[in-house]
């Protein structure tokens, strides 16, 4: 069973956030919250706040353990952009990209496979 949290419409570039979400992929969830206490950047703060609501919908709505829970996949989608200008040389006008991006995280259980190895051998 797979556990999600979504976070829309981040005022972040994609690419500043991916950095830090590829850091967390397959690491436990309490592994991955204490790692991203410790990166000092912002979009560690957003994924750290994402994160969390997905270990909490995971122990509320599926009755899951977060010891037992493993970030299966951190993905950073592009949102739309925001598009303004700014003054440039000789009068004219440079346009002003202002990226924003939605962060998914998926959380599924972690598989023990040496048990289940064993009780099929016996």
């Amino acid at each position: 069973m797979q556990v999600q949290a979504l976070t829309k419409f981040v005022r972040m570039s994609p690419k500043k956030v991916r950095e830090v979400a590829r850091e967390i992929q397959g690491r436990g969830a309490n592994e991955a919250i204490e790692l991203l206490t410790f990166i000092p950047r912002k979009s560690a703060r957003l994924i750290h706040k994402t994160l969390v609501s997905a270990v909490a919908n995971a122990e509320n709505n599926n009755n899951l353990s977060s010891e037992n829970l493993v970030v299966k996949t951190a993905v950073v989608e592009e949102a739309p952009t925001i598009k303004r200008w700014r003054a440039g040389a000789r009068g004219m006008a440079k346009p002003l990209k202002k990226r924003n991006s939605h962060i998914r995280i998926i959380l599924s259980p972690r598989e023990e496979k040496t048990a289940e190895k064993q009780e099929t051998n016996s």
